[in-house]
């Protein structure tokens, strides 16, 4: 299953420590944030992901998380 999500991820750095917690809790998960996106887009691949749980990591660090169709 792949979720793609928009986010409001300005640095690199936010980034890297957001990819590191969610790998963390969803491991064996791809996770990546493209930053050259205008929507710094969260790309999350894997078997049995728990979208409201990705989710609510996410706003817990600060940061929006919307789902893209």
């Amino acid at each position: 299953m792949v979720e793609v999500f928009k986010t409001n991820v300005q640095k690199f750095t936010e980034a890297q420590k957001l990819v590191a917690l969610l790998r963390r809790h969803f491991p064996g998960t791809k996770i990546n944030i493209d930053m050259d996106d205008c929507d710094k887009v969260l790309r999350v691949e894997g078997n049995n992901l728990r979208i409201e749980k990705l989710m609510t990591l996410v706003t817990e660090k600060g940061f929006l998380c919307t789902v893209l169709d």
